[in-house]
């Protein structure tokens, strides 16, 4: 079911999406060359714990994952995109790390995703994270009322075909309120002009992942992690936002 938030409602998401912004500030500034994935985990359970929020991952369960998640972080490395399980990893030099992270303050969700190459970086991973940044920047922009949901679609789709990148239509952006994943769904390529109809109040999570050289994915052995079927890297961008008359707000900016 598709709900629409009042003003005041979207007021009282703005500490959620502080929040986890605050969150990917200090995992990005702390994710370094021998830095063990679990660490990282660590980090994002110690501020959850400070601030009196809820972990929307731990104990997350969904169809297609194992069992529940068990962590309060996706990091994901390399060849890995999505939903990386946490595990015994120490970050090595020009390593590709994309982090989603999801959490509730105060009854009310945000979700906020990044990639960054850790040391030495390889162009190609370079030009991947700014190509699915650019892509993010397209569907916020898109996210106008009056607009549709392929409008969103189309104009990431735009962003990475102009690269040459394909895109895998499985997994996208999603609704968000009182829990993390509700609708509309939104694909990472679509057909302009299509869809529902952008209203006020519409609270979504937006997220473009793209791989280098192939749409194709499979599931780890872990039950959780999701990796290109031919080893290539991959970059992943989300930020939550709800849709206004006076325009998209990001409710997970960064400061």
């Amino acid at each position: 079911m598709i709900e629409l938030r009042t003003p005041t409602q979207i007021e009282q998401m703005r500490p959620a999406g502080r929040f986890v912004a605050s969150v990917i500030s200090a995992l990005s500034a702390k994710a370094d060359v021998g830095v063990n994935l679990l660490e990282l985990d660590a980090l994002a359970h110690d501020m959850i714990r400070a601030q009196g929020a809820e972990s929307c991952y731990i104990d997350y369960h969904p169809s297609f994952g194992a069992m529940p998640f068990g962590k309060v972080l996706c990091t994901s490395v390399n060849d890995a995109v999505l939903h990386g399980l946490p595990h015994d990893y120490t970050i090595q030099d020009g390593d590709l790390l994309s982090v989603d992270f999801a959490a509730s303050v105060d009854g009310w969700v945000s979700d906020s995703a990044f990639s960054q190459v850790v040391g030495t970086p390889r162009q190609e991973d370079l030009d991947l994270i700014e190509t699915t940044d650019r892509a993010l920047a397209a569907g916020i922009a898109a996210a106008t009322v009056g607009n549709r949901i392929g409008d969103i679609s189309a104009a990431i789709g735009d962003v990475a075909r102009a690269a040459g990148l394909g895109v895998n239509l499985q997994f996208g952006g999603h609704g968000v309120g009182r829990t993390m994943h509700g609708d509309p769904h939104i694909a990472n390529d679509g057909r302009a002009g299509r869809g529902l109809k952008l209203r006020p109040g519409l609270v979504i999570a937006i997220e473009p992942w793209f791989l280098h050289t192939t749409d194709e994915i499979y599931i780890d052995k872990d039950g959780w992690t999701i990796k290109s079927q031919d080893g290539s890297r991959g970059a992943h961008m989300e930020h939550t936002i709800a849709i206004t008359d006076d325009g998209p707000l990001v409710l997970t900016a960064r400061s």
